[in-house]
C-alpha cells in the first residue's frame, strides 16, 4: 500500500465515522490523517525540487559548505575594503600634514 493509497483509506474511515466512540478514538484517527497528509506532502514537495534521492543528503550538506565559503569570502573581501579605504585616509591625512608643515620645503 502506498502513501496515497493510506492517505485515501484513512479519510475516508474518518467520512463514515467508523470509530462510533467520541473522543480519543477521533482524534487519533484525525492525528493519523494529519501525519500521512504532511508526510505525502513532504515528499511531493522534495521530489519536485529534485531532493527525493539517496543523493540528496550529499547535495544539500554540499550547499551549505558552499554557502559558508561564500559568505566567508564576502566577509573577507569586506574587511579588506574597509582596511584599503582606512590605509588610504591615513596615508591621505600624512600627506596633507607634511604639506601644511612646510616638509616638502625641507626635502629641496
Amino acid at each position: 500500500m502506498d502513501d496515497e493509497e493510506a492517505l485515501a483509506r484513512l479519510v475516508a474511515l474518518a467520512g463514515t465515522g467508523a470509530s462510533g466512540v467520541p473522543g480519543a478514538l477521533d482524534a487519533a484517527l484525525l492525528r493519523a490523517v494529519v501525519e500521512e497528509a504532511s508526510e505525502l506532502g513532504a515528499r511531493r514537495a522534495l521530489a519536485r525540487l529534485g531532493l527525493a534521492d539517496e543523493a540528496a543528503r550529499g547535495d544539500i550538506g554540499d550547499l551549505r559548505q558552499l554557502l559558508g565559503a561564500w559568505r566567508d569570502a564576502k566577509q573577507s573581501a569586506w574587511k579588506a575594503a574597509v582596511d584599503w579605504a582606512v590605509r588610504g585616509s591615513l596615508a591621505l591625512l600624512v600627506i596633507g600634514l607634511a604639506v601644511k608643515l612646510g616638509l616638502p620645503g625641507l626635502l629641496r
